[in-house]
């Protein structure tokens, strides 16, 4: 078999800090856009457009398509793609992950660059490889590309509601479960495995843990969740998968998803399912449970507690959720003993009622 080396996309503007939405349209024309559509989570508009907006006009970015986002569903994205005019030479998508996940996709569909202008740090699809979309009524994960660019503004990351903040610690923790479920998987079915998408994805739990004492909302706490979370879109865009960043966890809550009649945020659940699955992995449980505790995560969700029956349910059938996927939840045994946990571990008497 001939030799052949992946060749793999990062963005080519890459900017977090505190103002950043002021230079946004220095940075397109740095990059020779001219022509930008934008699209915007429902409700950031009111609050940053006036920001974009005079950004783009002093750098002379024309903008020549503007939708707000409000639902996902593949076939309005489809749509959409193709009322775009055709001297659109970028696509932007500021808010959170509906906006970005659909201006993603309509990127990808019209082989377009995309600039991604997260406002909230709920998860790593900001700079993922894919979109999370609707697909005849079902949340799926697409194939997409990593955007071309990625700006953060602390700033406005910081007004975004703290649910998301403890979204993208949850989510950010998860990666400790998820690179144990891909070494076994190898080990055991002889998986694909990448080790520079794992160093990747495990060096950004290592570098955020140096921080966990910090308050959440600080700049400097803020700007090391951003980098990690991205950095975790990254190994994916390595690995050519998911891999790096879900696992059982993330199977979990996916049947959370489809079981409950009242998901929570998707951080919020694969962080309570990372606390269970590092204990059935003996990997770094101490770990996870001091980040999740100092953080402040698991009172937040005691707060806001998961419903524990819809959860126990999600455990039963995680296994189910994707074919040919294996984890620490294959062995049934496993599902036995996390079920026992929660019955009997008194943090998730307080996350799960």
């Amino acid at each position: 078999m001939k030799f052949c080396q992946k060749q793999i996309l990062i963005p080519s503007i890459l900017k977090i800090s505190e103002g950043e939405l002021n230079n946004t349209g220095k940075y397109l024309k740095e990059s020779l856009f001219n022509n930008a559509a934008i699209f915007f989570s429902e409700g950031i508009e009111e609050i940053f457009g006036k920001k974009l907006y005079d950004s783009l006009n002093s750098s002379g970015i024309n903008i020549v398509h503007k939708s707000v986002i409000s639902d996902i569903d593949i076939e309005n994205v489809i749509h959409t793609a193709f009322e775009i005019p055709k001297s659109t030479d970028v696509l932007i998508g500021i808010g959170g992950g509906k906006a970005l996940d659909y201006s993603k996709y309509c990127a990808h569909i019209l082989a377009l660059p995309f600039v991604s202008i997260p406002t909230s740090t709920s998860n790593d699809g900001f700079c993922s490889p894919n979109s999370s979309l609707l697909v005849q009524g079902k949340r799926k994960s697409v194939n997409a590309k990593i955007p071309y660019g990625v700006i953060v503004d602390i700033e406005a990351v910081k007004t975004s509601p703290e649910s998301c903040i403890y979204s993208g610690i949850g989510d950010l923790i998860s990666k400790i479960t998820a690179g144990h479920d891909w070494k076994i998987a190898a080990e055991i079915t002889g998986e694909r495995f990448n080790d520079f998408a794992y160093i990747i994805a495990n060096n950004t739990v290592s570098d955020i843990l140096h921080y966990k004492k910090f308050s959440v909302i600080s700049s400097e706490f803020l700007y090391h969740l951003v980098n990690s979370l991205l950095m975790n879109g990254i190994s994916m865009e390595i690995a050519g998968f998911s891999r790096p960043a879900s696992g059982s966890e993330h199977l979990i809550s996916h049947a959370y998803d489809q079981i409950a009649l009242k998901p929570s945020m998707h951080g919020i659940q694969v962080g309570i399912a990372t606390y269970i699955c590092s204990y059935l992995q003996g990997n770094q449980f101490e770990t996870v449970k001091d980040f999740l505790k100092s953080t402040g995560f698991f009172d937040f969700a005691a707060k806001n507690p998961l419903c524990k029956r819809d959860f126990v349910e999600a455990i039963r059938i995680a296994p189910s959720v994707k074919e040919d996927f294996y984890t620490i939840l294959s062995d049934k045994k496993n599902i036995e003993k996390a079920l026992e946990f929660v019955e009997n571990d008194e943090i998730c008497r307080q996350v799960l009622i």
